[in-house]
């Protein structure tokens, strides 16, 4: 599942999301929100190292609180680093982070190709996790170390993706995620839950060199805590990847956002869920 500050998600996830690992018969649950742990201006007082380490010990005492029956799977922590400079991530990654999220593909093109990311972090992992268009799909797979695509919403564009992937050349498949609109909601990207079966059944019979980890989906943020707590941002609910971004760098400075490449919905509001199988 997924948020800018938390999310988690399951490499079959979503937003405000849930799954449940394959090996268990079913999706992962996954869950995060700004809500859930407001602490933007953590990085800026502390320094990264000391931001990171405390996102991780968050995220185990929330794992330490899953319910025993559920699946005994790591989370994997995604730090998301858009509009953050190269120096920050490199930073991070000197911390031991290897993971790194970004929304928008000419961003992500360039940071992932910068010489010294390159020089210096030789085992990053990048995840584009922004609304991707199929006139952008050749530019996001020609980005160094991309590990995995978590925004997958359409027959079309898993076509696209596979056939761009194999033309690369690369011997490994593309670990794809399938987003599903879970909440319904006209502004947030995603298939409906009625076509996802669909959608991952193509992947894995159509295209070989994809290889489908999870659902990703966005779930609603406008919870009314009288309610209760929001069940989107309980991530020891089973979730197997967390996304948190401004509370690992600190707050972004969006004046300086590179111009729209069209392919990425900003999520700043949006939660991400997502489980790994």
């Amino acid at each position: 599942m997924v948020s800018n500050d938390w999310f988690t998600r399951r490499e079959l996830g979503g937003t405000g999301r849930w799954c449940v690992p394959r090996a268990a018969g079913g999706l992962g649950l996954g869950v995060g929100s700004r809500g859930m742990w407001r602490a933007g201006s953590m990085s800026a007082e502390l320094g990264v190292g000391c931001a990171l380490r405390a996102v991780n010990e968050r995220v185990q005492q929330a794992v330490a609180r899953r319910p025993r029956d559920l699946p005994a799977i790591q989370p994997r922590l995604v730090a998301v680093s858009k509009t953050k400079p190269a120096d920050m991530v490199i930073e991070a990654y000197g911390h031991g982070q290897r993971t790194f999220g970004e929304n928008y593909v000419q961003e992500l093109l360039e940071k992932a190709s910068n010489p010294k990311i390159l020089s210096l972090c030789p085992e990053i992992k990048w995840h584009f996790i922004g609304h991707l268009q199929k006139q952008n799909v050749n530019k996001l797979m020609a980005v160094p170390n991309l590990f995995m695509l978590e925004t997958v919403d359409s027959v079309k564009l898993a076509d696209k993706v596979n056939s761009s992937w194999q033309k690369k050349g690369s011997p490994e498949r593309l670990k794809v995620m399938v987003q599903i609109n879970t909440s319904g909601e006209e502004s947030k990207h995603g298939l409906p839950p009625s076509e996802t079966i669909a959608v991952v059944e193509h992947i894995n019979a159509k295209c070989p060199s994809l290889e489908f980890v999870g659902l990703m989906t966005i779930g609603s943020f406008g919870h009314d805590l009288s309610q209760g707590p929001n069940p989107d941002f309980q991530i020891e609910v089973g979730s197997t990847n967390v996304r948190i971004g401004s509370t690992i760098f600190g707050e972004r400075d969006y004046s300086k956002k590179p111009a729209p490449d069209k392919c990425a919905a900003d999520v700043k509001a949006a939660l991400e869920v997502a489980q790994e199988h």
